[in-house]
């Protein structure tokens, strides 16, 4: 075979060729990927590829065009290990030793790892938590996101201070339980007092469906928010909806992010689907109403 000459290769690059193989040997890496749209970084939670196993979830991200993930800890097991719970418990049981090699995929994938979802949960020992913030160092994550519960807050703290990691609670829209995050009344009692390290993972669907304003709350509240999730639901504890048929404002959001020039991630989180339905076109037809909000 003759050898490839710097312009054959470089026509290559510019048709858009990555990980090319030349002689057994990749002779190029594969291209980072960019979803960041007018200032404001569009990616994906990975709750929303939770039907795959984390190779296939890894390609998912690059096949929808986002280049960035919040990795959950139910994307570290196989889909065959059970439901999320017992996922979630099979990842716990596991030496943290076991994740080193989840963070070269992603780089070598080209996509950046930027934050981990765990929770923090009643009835979980100090050995638990430290576990959590010990797999988000490994990662290489400066970011934990959780569905926690409120009272957990002040157990969670000093491992924030401890290993110089923020958590962002993440709420949903149980206003029943005042022990869990879903109004702007509960992420100020939790954060109170707080540390710098606690901080707000604002899903904006349950946010709005929970009876919220979430512009309103991320104009005040903006230095305090890690990310946002970006999904559809509508209001008075509404469903999950396609973007665009439900109540929660995500073209004023990003608007909002875009024109402030606030640099807090806006993660798609795919949750109206159904299991006859394409995740990964559902997730690109989501980042693609993303693109036209922020372009017009």
């Amino acid at each position: 075979m003759n050898p490839m000459t710097r312009r054959e290769a470089g026509k290559l690059l510019l048709g858009g060729v990555t990980g090319l193989v030349v002689g057994g040997q990749e002779l190029f890496a594969k291209t980072t990927v960019n979803s960041k749209i007018r200032g404001v970084q569009i990616g994906v939670q990975g709750w929303s590829f939770r039907d795959m196993s984390l190779a296939d979830a890894i390609q998912a991200c690059r096949s929808a065009g986002l280049g960035e993930c919040e990795l959950t800890d139910v994307n570290l097991a196989s889909p065959s290990v059970g439901d999320w719970d017992a996922r979630t418990k099979w990842v716990r049981s596991k030496p943290v030793s076991d994740f080193k090699d989840v963070r070269p995929q992603f780089d070598k994938a080209g996509v950046n790892l930027y934050a981990f979802t765990y929770g923090f949960r009643k009835g979980m020992t100090d050995e638990d938590i430290d576990f959590g913030f010990q797999l988000a160092k490994l990662l290489g994550v400066r970011y934990i996101t959780s569905s926690s519960n409120v009272s957990m807050a002040p157990r969670v703290d000093p491992f924030g201070q401890k290993y110089k990691i923020t958590v962002g609670f993440h709420g949903h829209d149980d206003t029943a339980n005042p022990d869990e995050f879903s109004t702007e009344e509960t992420f100020d009692r939790a954060l109170h007092g707080a540390s710098q390290y606690l901080a707000v993972n604002l899903d904006i669907g349950h946010f709005t469906a929970a009876g919220g304003d979430a512009v309103d709350y991320i104009r005040r509240h903006h230095d305090r928010i890690v990310t946002l999730h970006i999904k559809d639901r509508k209001k008075n504890h509404g469903e999950n909806v396609p973007f665009g048929e439900g109540d929660t404002p995500i073209v004023s959001v990003l608007r909002l992010l875009r024109d402030n020039r606030w640099a807090i991630p806006a993660n798609i989180e795919y949750e109206y689907g159904k299991p006859e339905m394409d995740t990964i076109a559902e997730v690109r037809k989501s980042f693609e109403y993303c693109r036209k909000a922020l372009e017009s």
